[in-house]
């Protein structure tokens, strides 16, 4: 027989070596992020990602295609020009005569966030230099520096005073970063006065409030001021009045109708002036929708985690989790990414459904007040009660297609708000219809059933580029919103665009 003692080595040193094995094969442990100073006034990301370079290589890749992701928002997940006027042509309509009716084009990655707009079409480029507010970290200086110059001067010449190596070059480090800390910073004035108006101190922010604030710098809906020549005077965000988490459209609109001042353009269809909402991701999301009240952040879903060998980053690559294979939602949801995919579109479609109808609506009703300016220049009476009545419940459709068209998740941010709003939409358009349609029939006009909307007119031929609709099958309408409202052959379209 062997010693005890022998069997009791023998035991410890396989022990020992099953412990030694387990170690190796375990994942190593997150190296601590050593925060490294960046000179004061230092703006090159090139420079910063010396100190961070994996967060500045995950930021480089902004400028790569995506994989595909969803059939809405297709600028984002595929990093090319895609056409928002083709994929919903009653946008052409309601915006003709302002530089949205021109070229509007869906969303794509941060690196083509200043070249989107040096390369748009010429004519929209009239607001002068406010533009490159949210665009460009240089913004803040050039406002100090220029005054009231920043926001009238040509908008080519005020780009040119970016230094020249950063003219292409849009969100960088400094826009968020602190470069002493790395903690998260507001840079731009347009928030720090929002939250103000709202009675937030924004420097009581939180860190994982700012880890949705640094986003709401840009991705919020704006007004730019203008004189009585149509000058830019200024720009802020519609917040007044409104509370943090309630950031309501109907406040927003109230806040637009409110001075004359923050009507930016004339409306071709009706002669009206309107103001206009820009991508309100923040205002949208903070609504009371689900993830916010749970606490998620922008950042948890459009930056998320992820390891880079032992090291733990926030991906840079900011973009849609549709096309980042759904990981940014497995960090909380058991749920299987394709599970995951099938409901973000299924929210997505019945949005887009009640958009198209409210947009529709809308439209019609646009097409109707053209009708009864047209009777009232060939001397007949229109009823101004019910033409009062009709503007103002038009305006209010107009101004909820124009936020939910405009917000770029395609209504998953809030779907239950998205909702509401493109519901509330149809109603006031709807409505506004009826009441022209009764104006005109006082008058001795006869209306027909279908309106003809003449989206064609609306789409070909827009700008000084010339841009022309070229139908393709993902434009075609899988809710036959069109047909519905207006025979086909009198949109004057191919049949490939029904």
């Amino acid at each position: 027989m062997r010693p005890k003692g022998t069997s009791l080595i023998l035991w410890a040193m396989v022990l020992a070596g099953m412990i030694l094995l387990a170690g190796t094969c375990s994942p190593p442990k997150p190296e601590p992020v050593k925060t490294v100073t960046i000179p004061d006034g230092e703006y090159d990301p090139a420079v910063w990602g010396k100190a961070y370079p994996l967060e500045y290589d995950s930021w480089l890749k902004s400028k790569e295609p995506d994989p595909p992701g969803s059939k809405y928002r297709k600028g984002w997940t595929g990093n090319a020009k895609f056409d928002k006027l083709s994929e919903y042509p009653f946008m052409a309509l309601l915006l003709n005569g302002w530089g949205f009716g021109v070229e509007y084009n869906e969303i794509r990655g941060h690196h083509y966030m200043l070249i989107d707009q040096l390369e748009i079409d010429p004519s929209r480029l009239k607001a002068g230099g406010v533009c490159l507010t949210c665009k460009t970290p240089f913004a803040p200086k050039l406002k100090e520096e220029l005054g009231p110059s920043y926001f009238q001067d040509p908008y080519v010449e005020v780009h040119a005073k970016i230094p020249a190596q950063f003219q292409r070059m849009g969100v960088m480090c400094i826009d968020c970063h602190d470069n002493k800390t790395m903690d998260l910073k507001f840079s731009r004035w347009t928030l720090d006065k929002a939250l103000a108006d709202m009675g937030k101190d924004p420097k009581t922010a939180t860190r994982q409030e700012k880890r949705s604030l640094v986003c709401a710098q840009c991705h919020v809906s704006y007004i730019i001021k203008k004189d009585k020549d149509m000058k830019s005077i200024d720009v802020f965000f519609p917040w007044q009045g409104s509370k943090e988490g309630d950031i309501s459209i109907e406040n927003i609109i109230k806040v637009i109708k409110s001075d004359p001042a923050y009507l930016e353009w004339k409306q071709t269809v009706t002669g009206f002036k309107l103001g206009f909402s820009r991508h309100p991701e923040y205002e949208v999301y903070t609504k009371n929708s689900t993830h916010w009240q749970a606490g998620v952040s922008c950042a948890d879903c459009h930056m998320q985690y992820m390891r880079v060998g032992a090291n733990k980053i926030s991906n840079h690559n900011v973009g849609s989790p549709l096309a980042q294979g759904m990981t940014a939602c497995q960090q909380c949801h058991a749920e299987t990414a394709q599970w995951l995919k099938d409901r973000v579109l299924a929210i997505q479609d019945r949005t887009t459904s009640l958009l198209n109808r409210a947009g529709y609506a809308t439209a019609v009703a646009a097409k109707l007040f053209e009708a009864a300016h047209q009777a009232q220049a060939g001397g007949k009476n229109i009823n101004q009660d019910l033409y009062k009545k009709a503007k103002d419940l038009y305006e209010e459709a107009f101004y909820r297609i124009n936020y939910i068209g405009a917000e770029n998740s395609a209504g998953f941010h809030n779907p239950t708000e998205a909702g509401r709003i493109c519901g509330d939409a149809v109603a006031f358009a709807e409505k506004s219809s009826a009441l022209l349609r009764q104006a005109l029939a006082q008058a001795g006009v006869e209306v027909p059933a279908n309106v003809n909307l003449e989206l064609a007119k609306y789409l070909q031929k827009r700008g000084v580029k010339g841009l022309n609709f070229k139908p393709a099958e993902e434009f075609k309408d899988p809710y036959h919103i069109q047909e519905l409202l207006t025979p086909a052959a009198s949109l004057g379209l191919p049949v490939a665009a029904q």
